[in-house]
Order: C-alpha cells, then sequence, then structure tokens
C-alpha cells in the first residue's frame, strides 16, 4: 500500500494517462508557471512583513478617505448627468 491505500502502480497509471492527455511540454510550462506564482506568493508575503512597521505611517486618515469617497461620489453624478444630456 503506498499513500491513502493508493498503490505505486496506481500512480504511474494516472501519471501516464496525464502525460497523454497534455503532453510534457503543457506539463513543462504549467509546471513553470505555479513555480513562479509560488515564488511571487512567497516574495508578497516576505515583502508585507517587511514592510509593516514602516508603513503605519503611510496608511490613509479616516478624514482623507471619506474625502475620496465623497469625490469619487461626486465624479460618479457627473458621469450620470452627461449620459443623461446625450
Amino acid at each position: 500500500m503506498g499513500i491513502g491505500g493508493i498503490s505505486i502502480w496506481q500512480l504511474l497509471i494516472v501519471l501516464a494517462i496525464v502525460i497523454m492527455i497534455f503532453g510534457t511540454k503543457k506539463l513543462k510550462s504549467l509546471g513553470a508557471d505555479l513555480g513562479s506564482a509560488v515564488k511571487g506568493f512567497r516574495q508578497s508575503v516576505t515583502d508585507k512583513s517587511e514592510e509593516k512597521p514602516a508603513d503605519d505611517a503611510a496608511q490613509p486618515t479616516a478624514e482623507s478617505t471619506v474625502q475620496q469617497n465623497e469625490s469619487s461620489e461626486e465624479h460618479t453624478k457627473q458621469q450620470t448627468e452627461t449620459k443623461e444630456k446625450v
């Protein structure tokens, strides 16, 4: 018995079927894409933990957030009015 009741022969058969369906080039590119995604994720997690103490001062205040929301609402109203005129 292998992993979780699956023998090595069953795993080899599944691997052979996957290779026949997708081909080795597709599997190679899929593996490279997956590897680069994991690498990017690790870098972003590491960067986040390093930037967190210095980033506290750069976070927007509640007032600036409210001002941004109000200006966004005004912009949306202006767009709606312009569309109605046309």
